[in-house]
């Protein structure tokens, strides 16, 4: 071995351990290993800082930006809001979660594609009487085996496919990796629906997902009838099936600014009444969505500019000194003095009668306010009131929710037939995003998750030098002298349960870096085609299922769902055996050697 060798064999070693140990950050980690490699002269200043352009840190980077727009728009209720049906079996649910999770992660980031439904998912089994533990877990399962599919679903897929492109002068297309990454993604759906939820082992006691569920705060809030709506005329009673649907209770009626007694179930609605219900967040801006109603005062809607601006909702605790305290959202003037509208109160004994608007807040109420986008911190601190921790919540504007998806359409077909260069395509989607007002200018960087652009704006170079300096055709020669007189499929067993096995432990960013020059390796020195090594690197770098820190999906849903570390191997292991022998014969059908 020659001196850069063991230099960066070492420094990868380093890497890998502290990843273990877990106590320092990922981004910390890779950009620290980054700059010894400069400071001991197996990497130029040059070509470490290389890995920040690369096009899958850009990719990655873009792919998470879109989303962002996608579910602004409305893209993603469109979906999810028919999701919510308590009456499905177990199985059947997770069939159906899982299906809709897997297609999502195909065209948008898988993490972003679990975020989206995991609240679905939770919010069924609770109206379900069941733990959610039992369909969190094989929801991320779902959503890390539907990235597979295409080359944006997941990083593994695009640092390969430019590893190709570096290496072999071409890379792969937008959906070169579908026939396998599908047929395996259906196979694990169909195990984890009908067998794999079974092998999750039960909680005993109210466990962390009860407890996160106590401190989920419903509100009372009114939504407004427009002018020309077609609820006008029908009875209240007639939209409390969307109502259950969407986890949203109707409590009653406003009409000219005042409460009326009771439920109001029979009554007639007319324009400008304002329905009075009791949801959290997320519900109740996705029931706003399902009947086209508006906020309590559509003027003061208007004047914040909420189908231009971006708007935030923030969750406030008021203490005792407040401004706000013992006084109204419309005495202080809260709409035109700080253009922000209070569009709900939770309050135990839920004391509310009169419009929100026009109730007095008391001490210990908790708020829930939309604000312009940047301004939170200036809204609460005028009310003299103390913002929750944040849930990222935001405004959705459907009314383009057509031109969103229209928009992104058009550049995956734009990219999948090579008239656009992939990162070209998705920066073009962003900048529309911005100039049809569906993504605000100030969105851009904030959805863009740097650890993971410093990860792989870090390991790639790496990776790179590794390859430059030999080491990777040391790693394939030692598989190929391990495996000498195997057939080549059993090489590339041996390549993917390796690989497989890294990627439980590592980030798989990370692993498909290291894995997927080896795979190119390992077939020169066989004298067959790499495209079905680097395929089984593709497959094995994405299903890390044993552990809860092999993908971030798995790091996800590790509190919500109240699971241990040693409960993923007990479906993850069976689930891993079967993406193998699924993938192995798939692959070589696909991409004969």
């Amino acid at each position: 071995m020659t001196a850069d060798q063991i230099i960066l064999f070492c420094l990868f070693g380093t890497v890998f351990a502290l990843l273990l140990w877990g106590r320092l950050r990922y981004d910390l980690i890779a950009f620290s290993a980054l700059m010894a490699a400069v400071v001991l002269g197996v990497l130029t200043p040059e070509e470490a800082f290389a890995g920040f352009g690369h096009p899958a840190t850009l990719v990655v980077a873009l792919v998470l930006v879109v989303s962002a727009g996608l579910v602004r728009s409305g893209a993603i209720y469109l979906i999810t809001r028919t999701l919510v049906d308590s009456s499905r079996s177990l199985g059947a649910h997770i069939a159906f979660m899982g299906a809709i999770g897997g297609a999502l992660s195909a065209f948008m980031n898988n993490v972003a594609a679990l975020a989206l439904l995991m609240p679905v998912d939770v919010q069924t089994a609770r109206k379900a009487g069941r733990s959610a533990r039992l369909s969190l877990m094989p929801l991320s399962f779902c959503t890390i085996l539907g990235g597979m599919v295409t080359l944006i679903g997941t990083p593994p897929n695009i640092v390969i496919a430019t590893i190709r492109r570096d290496q072999l002068g071409e890379s792969f297309g937008m959906f070169d990796f579908a026939p396998v990454g599908a047929v395996v993604a259906v196979a694990g759906l169909f195990f984890v629906a009908i067998v794999g939820w079974r092998l999750i082992p039960r909680a005993t006691g109210a466990g962390a997902l009860a407890e996160a569920r106590e401190r989920v705060k419903d509100y009372i809030a009114e939504l407004k009838i427009p002018t020309d709506s077609d609820l006008i005329g029908k009875r209240l009673f007639e939209f409390y099936e969307t109502a259950e649907k969407n986890d949203v209770a109707i409590l009653g009626l406003t009409r000219a600014g005042k409460r009326r007694y009771g439920m109001q179930r029979n009554t007639v609605l007319e324009e400008g009444d304002a329905l009075v219900i009791e949801a959290r967040p997320e519900a109740l801006d996705e029931f706003r969505a399902a009947l086209a109603l508006e906020f309590t005062d559509s003027d003061e809607a208007e004047h914040l500019g909420i189908a231009g601006e971006g708007m935030s909702i923030v969750e406030a605790v008021v203490p005792e000194g407040a401004r706000i305290v013992g006084k109204t959202a419309r005495s202080l003037n809260l709409a035109r003095g700080q253009r922000t509208v209070l569009l709900g109160i939770s309050r135990r004994g839920r004391g509310i009668t009169k419009e929100v608007r026009q109730t007095v807040v008391r001490a210990g109420d908790i708020l829930l306010l939309l604000t312009p986008e940047g301004d939170d911190d200036v809204v609460t601190d005028w009310l003299g009131v103390l913002p929750l921790a944040g849930r990222g919540l935001v405004v959705t504007d459907f009314r383009k929710v057509w031109l969103a998806i229209g928009i992104f359409a058009a550049a995956v077909a734009a990219a999948s037939f090579g008239l656009l260069y992939l990162p070209v395509a998705l920066g073009i989607v962003i900048i529309a995003y911005v100039l049809t007002g569906i993504l605000p200018l100030a969105d851009i960087y904030t959805h863009i998750e740097w650890p993971v652009v410093v990860l792989l704006g870090s390991m790639i170079p790496l990776g790179a030098a590794l390859d430059n300096a030999g080491g990777t055709a040391l790693i394939a020669n030692a598989i190929v002298g391990f495996t000498a007189g195997w057939p080549a499929w059993g090489v590339l067993t041996v390549l993917m349960v390796v690989t497989m096995s890294l990627s439980d432990v590592l980030n798989n960013t990370a692993t498909a870096v290291v894995a997927a020059p080896v795979g190119i390796q390992v077939a020169q020195g066989l004298g067959t085609n790499p495209d079905p090594f680097l395929m089984a690197v593709a497959v094995a770098a994405s299903c890390a299922f044993l552990t809860p820190i092999g993908h971030k999906n798995n790091t996800l849903i590790l509190g919500p769902g109240g699971y241990a570390f040693g409960d993923y191997w007990r479906m993850g292991l069976p689930l891993e055996i079967l993406v193998v022998a699924v993938a192995v014969p798939m692959i070589l059908l696909v991409w004969p050697l």
